[in-house]
């Protein structure tokens, strides 16, 4: 299946207009946790205030699957 990763907050939202092709939604949760370590890992990360955003696996109908906050502790 094909999904996106979206990056929402209340007023704002950076859509994910690629996507990538993953075998089920645990291979989308996976690969959502690794995005987000890697965003945790960029230049400057730790000066962004991620409280209030999410990461958002959606289908190619725009379904959300799941949400995951940024501002919680991730292993």
């Amino acid at each position: 299946m094909h999904c996106f990763f979206h990056l929402v907050h209340t007023h704002e939202r950076i859509l994910d207009e690629t996507g990538i092709e993953v075998s089920d939604l645990e291979a989308a949760h996976y690969q959502a946790i690794k995005a987000i370590q890697e965003l945790r890992q960029e230049g400057e990360a730790d000066a962004v205030d991620w409280r209030g955003w999410a990461l958002e696996v959606a289908d190619a109908s725009g379904k959300v699957l799941l949400s995951i906050p940024l501002d919680a502790a991730q292993h």
